[in-house]
C-alpha cells in the first residue's frame, strides 16, 4: 500500500487584504466544494470581465462579431503562453472532449483500422473514439493498465496493445477516474516511431503541470483550462503540432472554412466566445495572487493530508485499509477506496456524488473502476484542511452506513 504523508496540515492560502482566498470566489459557503477537477470554479475577477465582454457583445452585436476573430486571436496568444506552445499551434475549443471530436470528425479514414484507448480513459471521450471505429469499419481496442501500474509497467500495457491495424491511439494525460498520471511522452514517442497518430485527452492538466507539453510529441493535445486553471467554462486547448493539423476542422463550418490551422477556429458565427475572452484573467489572478508553482504545491500538500485524513476515517470506520495505490498519483487528485457496495458501477457513482450534496451538503466526486468504488479527492486553492476534517467527520460515518444498509439491499 501507498506511503501516506504525514505532514501537518498547510495553512490555508490568504488574500493580499487577509481574506480567506474562497472570498475571491462566488461559491456557495453552505456547501462543502471538494470537486473542483469535474467543473472547476471561476473567481470573480475572470466573472466580472466576462460579464463586460457580455455587455459590449450586446451593446453593439453588429461591431462585435466582425471583429471577434481578432479578439480571440489575441485570446490565443496569451493562452499559448501558459501552456508552453506556439501561437498557430492552439486553437480554442468549448471543451476537451469536444476537441476530441474534432479530431474524430476530421482526421483521414483508415478503414478497417483499430482505434487503441486504455480503460482509464474518460467515458464520453471512448465513446466517440468507439463510433470513430465503426465509421472506419474497425474495432474498437481497449489496453488494460492496473491502477498501481508504474510508468514502465503502464507504457507496456499500452505499447503491448499497438499493432498493424491500430490507425489512433487515444490516451489520458491524467485519468479523470482513476486519478493518475500516464506516461504519454513515451507511448506518444513509440506510436510516432510506429506511425501511429496519438490523441492525448489532457483535460485535467492545464494548470497542473508547468509546462504540460514538454516532452510530449503528439499530433493533437486537449485540455481544459476552465477546471484547474479556473477559466469561465467553455474555454480548452487543442493543440496540434504535426502535419494532420491541416486536416483538423471546427465542428460548425462557419466562413472561416478555407482558413489554415488555427484561424479558421477563430470564426464560430454567433458562437458566444466571451469565456475564451476572460480566460487569461483568471490564470493571471492566481498567477499575480499566489503564483502558480506555490498554488500547485499548496494543492498537492493539500490533497496529502485529505488523503491522510478520509482515507483513515474509512478504515477506522471499515477495518479495512482503505488506501489506494495509485501508481503516477496526481498533485491535486487522490483517491481513497469506498466501502463495498458504494459506487460500483459509474451510474452508481453519480448517484451516490447526487446524493451527498442532496443530504450532506457536500459537493464530491465518485467514481467506479474495475467494480469498485472511490471517492475522488480534489483540492484548490480555495480549499482548506476543514474542509476534509468536516468530511471525514460528518460524511464517512453516514457512508458507512449507506454502505451497510446497500450491502443488506436498503434503499438508496
Amino acid at each position: 500500500m501507498p506511503t501516506i504523508d504525514l505532514a501537518p496540515a498547510p495553512r490555508p492560502l490568504a488574500l493580499p487584504d487577509g481574506r480567506p482566498a474562497a472570498a475571491a470566489w462566488s461559491l456557495d459557503p453552505t456547501v462543502k466544494h471538494l470537486n473542483h477537477g469535474s467543473f472547476g470554479a471561476v473567481p470573480l475577477v475572470a466573472q466580472r470581465e466576462q460579464d463586460r465582454q457580455r455587455r459590449l457583445m450586446e451593446a453593439s452585436p453588429v461591431q462585435w462579431f466582425p471583429a471577434l476573430p481578432a479578439k480571440i486571436a489575441a485570446a490565443r496568444g496569451t493562452l499559448a503562453g501558459f501552456l508552453g506552445v506556439a501561437v498557430d499551434d492552439l486553437a480554442l475549443v468549448p471543451n476537451a472532449s469536444a476537441g476530441a471530436s474534432v479530431a474524430y470528425n476530421s482526421l483521414p479514414a483508415r478503414p478497417g483500422g483499430e482505434v487503441l484507448v486504455t480503460d482509464h480513459g474518460y467515458g464520453a471521450v471512448t465513446m466517440g473514439a468507439e463510433r470513430l471505429a465503426r465509421r472506419w469499419g474497425g474495432t474498437l481496442r481497449t489496453a488494460h493498465v492496473p491502477l498501481d501500474a508504474d510508468e514502465d509497467t503502464a507504457y507496456a500495457c499500452v505499447t503491448a496493445a499497438m499493432g498493424e491495424a491500430t490507425g489512433l491511439v487515444v490516451i489520458d494525460h491524467i485519468t479523470s477516474a482513476t486519478a493518475r498520471w500516464m506516461p504519454v511522452g513515451r507511448i506518444a514517442a513509440e506510436a510516432r516511431r510506429r506511425g501511429i497518430p496519438v490523441l492525448v485527452d489532457g483535460a485535467h492538466v492545464p494548470g497542473l503541470a508547468a509546462d504540460p507539453l514538454a516532452g510530449v510529441d503528439c499530433d493533437i493535445w486537449v485540455g481544459n483550462l476552465h477546471k484547474f486553471g479556473c477559466a469561465p467554462r467553455g474555454t480548452a486547448a487543442l493543440v496540434a503540432r504535426t502535419a494532420l493539423r491541416d486536416s483538423l476542422f471546427p465542428l460548425i463550418d462557419s466562413w472561416g472554412a478555407r482558413d489554415p490551422f488555427p484561424h479558421r477556429f477563430d470564426i464560430q458565427g454567433t458562437v458566444d466566445a466571451t469565456s475564451y475572452l476572460a480566460a487569461s484573467t483568471a490564470l493571471d489572478f492566481v498567477g499575480d495572487t499566489w503564483g502558480w508553482d506555490a498554488a500547485r504545491t499548496y494543492m498537492g500538500e493539500l490533497a496529502d493530508y485529505a488523503e491522510r485524513i478520509v482515507a483513515g476515517a474509512f478504515s477506522e470506520l471499515t477495518g479495512e485499509d482503505c488506501r489506494v495505490d495509485v501508481g503516477m498519483p496526481v498533485g491535486a487528485l487522490r483517491l481513497v477506496r469506498l466501502p463495498a457496495p458504494l459506487a460500483a458501477t459509474h451510474p452508481e457513482a453519480d448517484a451516490l456524488r447526487d446524493r451527498v450534496a442532496r443530504e450532506l451538503g457536500v459537493a464530491a466526486a465518485f467514481t467506479s473502476f474495475g467494480g469498485v468504488g472511490y471517492l475522488r479527492l480534489s483540492t484548490h486553492v480555495y480549499n482548506t484542511a476543514a474542509d476534509f476534517e468536516y468530511f471525514a467527520e460528518h460524511c464517512v460515518p453516514a457512508l458507512g452506513a449507506w454502505s451497510r444498509n446497500d450491502s443488506h439491499g436498503g434503499h438508496r
